[in-house]
Parts: C-alpha cells; structure tokens; sequence
C-alpha cells in the first residue's frame, strides 16, 4: 500500500487531501502536528500521522523544477523528424515533443492518447476518433488532415523513413470526418494500434518538412536543439493532459563514455543518466544521492553475420560462431546477472509470444570445430567490428575471440568509437555486434529487422517463405494460431540468419534520489524513453 493510501484509510480522503495540501504550501511537521491537535486527536496518534502524512507527501508529485540529463549516444545526425528516428537519444526527445494517436502502457497495450478511440470490425479498417480541444505548440488545432500526413508520409521512398516497412501495409488514410480519420489496410493487422503507438508515428503538423522546430502536441516544448550537442525543453502550458507535466524543463546531452555518464551523476551534474554498466552499480548504490532504476526487457546485443558477403555466406561458419557463444560467461562476467540466457530468437521470454520449446544452444567448441573445418576458411584473420556504442559488445567480442582461438579461429576485434558507429559500421561491417531496442510487439521486430526487404535486416537474411508467415500472422485474428506462426519464424531465424543473440539484458540508468516517478516500461530504459512526461523533483 502507497503512503498516501495508507494516509486516506487513517483519516478519509478529505482529510488526507488537507494534510498533503499544507505540506504543498510550506508546513511544517509541527504545523501538522498543530493541526491535528487542533482536531483533538491524541499527541501519539498525531505523530504516527504526521509522519505517515510526510512520507505521502513525499510521494507526491510536485510542480516545477529542471532537470539534466544524460543519454547514450548523440551525434550531427540527431534528429526531430519521428520517420527519422533512430536511437534512444532520438526516441527521448520525440516523447517529450510529441504525441500518438495511441501510447503503450507498462504491459505494451495501447491505450488512447491524441485518439480518444479507436475500433474495427475486421482488423483491416480502423476507425479513429480525436480527441478534442488538442492544440500544437504553436497554437493549431489538430486535425485529421494531421494525422493523414503524419501517417502517409513514411509511405514516401523520398521520405526515407525508417517505419517505412511497417506503413506498407497501410493502403489509405482519410478524414472520415470533422474529428474522424480512418486507417485502411491492404490485409488485416490486429495489431495495428500498437504499431501506430511507436516512435516514429509521432503526429506533426500537415505538410511539415523542417522539423528543426520540433513542434508537436507533446508535453513539452522546444527551446533550443543542437544535433550532437544538447536540447532543452520547457514545459508547454496548454498540453492536452491535465496537470502534466510536472517538470519546468529539461536539458538533454549525449555523453557516450559510460564511465564519464557516471561520473557526472555522482557529481550531481546530471539527475538522470542512460545506460549503467553493471559494474558501475555498486558505486551508484553506494552514494547517497543516487539510485539505479533496471528495466529487464527484449533489448538485445547481438553478433552479426551477413548472408550475402563475407564469411556469413557459408552457413557452417554461421553455425560455428553461434557455438562459440560462452552465453553463461557473458552473463555473469559482462552483465553481472542483469540479463536472460537468449537463445538466437529475436522474441524474449517475456514476450507472450515467445517460443520456448526450442534446445538451447550451449557452447560446444568439438562441434563448432566440425563446422569451422566444412567451412575450410582458411588461417587469415576474420575481422568482427564492436563498440561502446552497442551495449557489452567490446566484451562480448573479446571473449568471443579468446574462446575461437580454442578451435583455431583467429577473430580480429576491431573496436570502432561510439561516434558514427550505427551509420558508419553496424549494417556495413560483414561480421560485427548490433544492438536492438525493444520493439512493442513481435510483428515491428520481425518487420524492421528480419522481413527481406526490412531497412535494419542487419544480416541480410532473405526467405520469402518467412515474408508469407509475417503476413499470415498479422492476419489471424486466434492469438492461439498467431502464436504457432511465430514461433515457426523465431525457428527460422534461429536455423538459418546470421544472427546470434546470446542474451535479453536489463537496461539499468542512474538518477538522482531527488528524481521520482519513474516506474519500468518495456520499451526500453528511461521509462521506454518517455520519463519527461512522467517524472518529478521532490522537496
């Protein structure tokens, strides 16, 4: 039970909302004291209360305040166009500018946001009703025709967008009416709502095509963007929430060094950093003004393979690198025990749509010499590109490398800088480590990363077959049926791509204690990175 619960059944309601209220206005504990007294209630009892009342207090959320903020990566190509979004970096800020016609709550269900409703009868046409009385920062009033190009532009090849693959399927948008627009698709998708409650399908206004201004109906509003450098925002004070946010403003950096994100928290510089490595927690812990906050998710960090250049092309190295994977090392060495055994399927066990019946592979260095010797590769050196910038790869790449000289691999690890790693290496590199953010269901994972044609297909993986069960899947409406196709595709996936994913790991950030209101989400560290909204200063 929260304090303030607990205050409400001491006292009602009412006169719970009093106490907290004199607190919010600057009374003291002998105020609160006083004020019980004055009610005739015994001193003992008046104290219990009090002290009850301080802690509800404590929890509740309060108004105003800035804080700073670190994430972990930033560079020139930072961006506030949602089709063009990326990273984290890019997916914080989207949150704090802008808002979807639907957003995912902690168990990834979509609930309404800029659509006070939607529905459908048949999974292929949707109905969405918006919500009146929403306005852009800059004083227009949302309307279909927003929507409309918000959705419809990630269709346009000169667009780039990275949703492109998941628009697709998308045959029309139209305003059916004055507050109505529906959503019409070339096959049915009953997952619809939550496809369009990801970050790139952020609404803007219609026709924009500078977003360096970043005007969205988002909580907050932009004051200054430098790509590579900072942002800050400041609270909108017309935003569609009630009483939301809490904050004045954030200021948001990019620090890529771990050790220095770290630092700066302990410091006090930052209130809130990205991405902890398992071993800083225990000097997070053992400061007095800081916590960690782990969020155990689908995020994976995972050795790449191409299928079409490269060593990748011979399916018994393929086979040979994904059993000299030491997975029980990697997670108690690397991740420290924050992070599930991963099994080469992209869906974690989280997922409802795991599939879990499928053999664990295990390290087995005599079979992985069997296949490195049908694959007659050779002596010469087998670069593998790691980097900071993709979570625990430098390590796992290092052991990697040690356990391949067991079988006389020789594995070249080549350790690329967090700057320019995801445009200059990670879909370049033929063998190398990625890393995938959580995705709100298994449909956009399957999309974005492992449909032929998907724009972040980072081992160049191609089978029709798995394209016809993605489409099959995402028209079946019996979830029992739907689970069986997906579990026939993480097989495939885990037989024949050129992927290895030896573990789920935990995203843990750092905050100051003075910061509250985070809870875990999904998604991704940071409160699937929409804290601004949601987070607050206490006294």
């Amino acid at each position: 039970m929260s304090e303030r619960k607990k205050l409400e059944t001491l006292v009602g309601a009412p006169e719970s909302d009093r106490l907290i209220g004199a607190l919010q206005h600057g009374a003291t504990r002998r105020d609160v004291l006083r004020l019980l007294a004055a009610g005739g209630m015994q001193l003992a009892m008046a104290g219990t209360l009090a002290g009850v009342a301080g802690a509800a207090y404590a929890q509740t959320p309060r108004k105003g305040g800035k804080i700073r903020v670190a994430g972990d990566n930033g560079s020139a190509n930072d961006t506030l166009d949602p089709a063009k979004q990326s990273n984290k970096t890019d997916y914080c800020r989207g949150t704090m500018l802008y808002n979807n016609l639907v957003e995912l709550d902690g168990t990834l269900a979509p609930r309404p946001a800029l659509a006070e409703s939607f529905k459908t009868t048949d999974a292929r046409v949707w109905v969405f009703t918006l919500r009146k009385g929403v306005t852009f920062h800059d004083g227009k009033a949302l309307a279909p025709a927003d929507v409309v190009y918000s959705i419809m532009r990630h269709k346009d090849p000169a667009v780039a967008s990275k949703a492109k693959t998941l628009a697709d399927q998308i045959d029309s948008v139209k305003a059916t009416g004055p507050n109505e627009v529906t959503v019409t698709l070339s096959a049915p998708n009953a997952d619809l709502p939550v496809i369009l409650g990801t970050f790139y399908f952020h609404i803007v206004k219609d026709g924009t095509t500078d977003f360096t201004k970043g005007i969205g109906t988002g909580p907050f509003k932009l004051q200054t963007f430098q790509p590579g450098v900072r942002s800050i925002v400041v609270r909108n004070p017309n935003y569609w929430k009630p009483g939301l946010p809490y904050l004045d403003e954030i200021e948001f950096v990019g620090i890529g060094d771990e050790s220095a994100r770290v630092n700066a928290l302990l410091s006090g510089d930052m209130d809130l950093v990205a991405s902890i490595n398992p071993r800083s927690v225990a000097r997070v812990k053992g400061s007095s003004n800081a916590s960690v906050f782990v969020t155990q998710s689908g995020q994976y960090t995972d050795l790449i393979m191409h299928r079409d250049t490269g060593p990748g092309t011979n399916p018994n190295f393929v086979q040979a690198m994904k059993l000299l994977l030491d997975r029980n090392l990697m997670k108690q060495s690397i991740a420290l025990g924050y992070a599930v055994t991963g099994n080469d399927q992209p869906i974690d066990p989280t997922n409802r749509f795991y599939t879990p019946g499928l053999p664990q592979t295990q390290m087995d260095l005599d079979k992985a010499k069997f296949y490195l010797a049908k694959a007659n590769l050779g002596s010469t050196p087998i670069p593998v590109v790691a980097s900071p910038a993709a979570m625990y790869s430098v390590d796992m790449a290092l052991i990697l490398q040690q356990t391949a000289r067991k079988v006389g691999l020789n594995l070249d690890v080549k350790r690329m800088p967090a700057d320019g790693f995801w445009s200059n290496y990670w879909l370049s590199a033929p063998v190398g480590f990625g890393t995938v953010n959580p995705r709100p269901n298994a449909d956009t994972l399957f999309t974005q990363f492992f449909k032929s044609d998907a724009p972040w297909n980072e081992s160049r993986w191609k089978d029709p077959k798995f394209d016809q069960l993605l489409l099959s899947a995402r028209a079946e409406m019996d979830v029992a049926k739907r689970k069986q196709i997906y579990a026939d595709m993480q097989t495939m996936i885990r037989s024949d791509a050129g992927i290895g994913i030896p573990l789920f790991l935990a995203t843990i950030d750092g905050h100051s204690n003075k910061l509250q209101g985070l809870s875990p989400i999904p998604l991704g560290g940071m409160m699937g990175y929409a804290f601004g909204e949601h987070v607050w200063l206490s006294a």
